[in-house]
């Protein structure tokens, strides 16, 4: 019988091994990303500190009420133009990009090209 991992499982596993490879500093913080089914978050966290330096979401009311939908492509890319405005309003310029376990396309790949057109560099 063939047992199959869930999805969320290969993710997380998928995940460890990402963090084990890189991680952010306070010159260059790490840009986590996450979809749920129904939102999408990114942070900038510093991991020598453990701090939260920016953060965004489509479950913030400035940011959900711009948006038809919170769980299409586009809320992903309106994630990525807020979080890196936000980021250089901090002055980060340059972020390592985490993209949490999930396949580069879709809305991370989305989320990942606004935050690049909007100012930073990964």
């Amino acid at each position: 019988m063939v047992k199959k991992e869930s999805r969320q499982k290969v993710r997380v596993k998928k995940h460890i091994r990402m963090r084990n490879r890189f991680s952010g500093t306070a010159e260059r913080p790490r840009l986590a990303v996450f979809r749920s089914n129904n939102h999408m978050y990114a942070q900038i966290i510093d991991d020598t500190v453990g701090n939260t330096l920016v953060s965004a979401s489509t479950l913030e009311k400035s940011v959900g009420s711009e948006l038809k939908k919170t769980n299409d492509v586009e809320a992903a890319a309106y994630v990525g133009t807020v979080i890196a405005k936000r980021a250089i309003e901090k002055g980060i310029k340059t972020v390592v990009f985490d993209r949490g376990g999930f396949i580069y396309q879709g809305k991370i790949a989305a989320l990942a090209d606004a935050a690049r057109e909007a100012g930073l560099e990964f």
